[in-house]
């Protein structure tokens, strides 16, 4: 190759998968934020990268930054007061509201704490019929302003290491499961109230539209909406009823202002590949494979082509010692072979780089690009 040839960056090559055009190679790009934290919090950064920033340790390694702190809309919520105290070693929230208080409670533990890792929600606002108005009064009273500087200062400060990644939270549906009730109350709640249910994701629609135009109208380009949906959790005659009509209008909308809609992947998609790209959904970053959850990522290509960008294949486990040397190299050739020749492919590990993570099997994966993932990709040796 010549000395003279130029290469894309890899904001250049995340800018071609998403038009449809092939990159002069698969980029790859990781989430290392996990591992970084853990490992300067507990002093156990290798040597060489003592005292370095992430964003110095993935240049170092010869890594993409998947720049997920962009924002372009600010939450502002009205007329309710918040209060945290300790109660047995949780965390307990309170949202106290002219119409009632609602609480929840996250567990934490000393070996999280020790490596910055969050804690488990154990209890959810939603506990019963009578916090739903609660809820309701806390939505009414929300409402969105765009920050459109903000985030052409932090897409200037990526440079041409990536591209932003703006988070624009969930559907109501899988929110309602999730984050407001839990999923063993919600779906009691969805048998049990289902009126009270119905309303209340009507009400979470008629807000989320208001954030849909500021978003639809921002300077980003890569919206992620939507995170964690799961073939057990959110079965497919569910996803049809509830989910994929949601994001057939927002896709729309998206897509008529050159947007590129992504969604949070990291659970087992295998049952809801085909919902998710008829959904309207680009791409699926951190997407999750086997060992981890029984979707493959086989399965994944045959199911979407190049409909759907993939950005993950390397599940977290295979970086760590468990996982041998040999079964490591094997695993990251089936991967090649799996995305060739290499169109809608984004490499990166799902759901992030964990604390136990041997560096060595990043620059490793360093390497395997350099060598393999030049588009398009040949044939890799078993």
């Amino acid at each position: 190759m010549s000395l003279t040839e130029v290469f894309m960056t890899n904001r250049e090559r995340l800018h071609a998968i998403m038009d449809g055009r092939p990159p002069d190679r698969i980029p790859w790009i990781p989430r290392m934020l996990i591992w970084h934290t853990a490992r300067t919090k507990t002093g156990t950064l290798p040597e060489r990268f003592r005292g370095m920033s992430l964003r110095e340790v993935e240049r170092a390694l010869g890594l993409g930054t998947p720049a997920r702190e962009g924002r372009v809309f600010r939450e502002v919520v009205e007329g309710v007061e918040t209060a945290s105290r300790q109660v047995d070693g949780d965390l307990v929230h309170e949202f106290r509201t002219p119409v009632g208080t609602v609480t929840s409670r996250v567990r934490r533990s000393e070996e999280l704490d020790r490596v910055g890792i969050q804690g488990m929600e154990v209890e959810h606002i939603l506990k019963g019929p009578d916090d739903y108005r609660v809820v309701e009064y806390m939505i009414e009273h929300t409402r969105y302003e765009p920050c459109y500087d903000e985030y052409l200062r932090y897409e200037a400060e990526i440079e041409e290491d990536g591209v932003p990644l703006v988070t624009a939270g969930d559907c109501p549906f899988h929110h309602f499961l999730q984050k407001l009730a839990g999923y063993q109350t919600g779906y009691y709640h969805l048998h049990d109230y289902p009126d009270r249910v119905s309303r209340l994701m009507g009400l979470m629609a008629e807000r989320d539209r208001e954030k849909w135009e500021i978003v639809a109208k921002s300077p980003a380009r890569l919206i992620l909406h939507g995170v964690h949906f799961d073939s057990a959790m959110t079965p497919p005659p569910l996803f049809k009823k509830h989910i994929t009509p949601y994001y057939i209008e927002f896709s729309d909308l998206l897509h008529r202002h050159g947007k590129t809609l992504c969604m949070h992947a990291d659970a087992d998609s295998r049952l809801i590949l085909q919902d998710i790209r008829e959904s309207g959904f680009d791409m699926a970053e951190t997407f999750t494979t086997d060992p981890m959850v029984k979707c493959t990522l086989e399965e994944a290509r045959a199911a979407w082509g190049d409909e759907v960008i993939i950005w993950g294949g390397v599940p977290s486990i295979i970086l760590e010692p468990t996982v041998s040397e040999a079964e490591f190299e094997a695993y990251m050739r089936r991967v090649f072979r799996a995305v060739a020749p290499g169109d809608a492919f984004i490499l990166g590990v799902a759901d992030n780089v964990m604390p136990a993570a041997m560096v060595a099997r990043i620059e490793r994966i360093t390497e395997m690009v350099e060598a393999w993932g030049g588009y398009p990709i040949k044939e890799v040796l078993s």
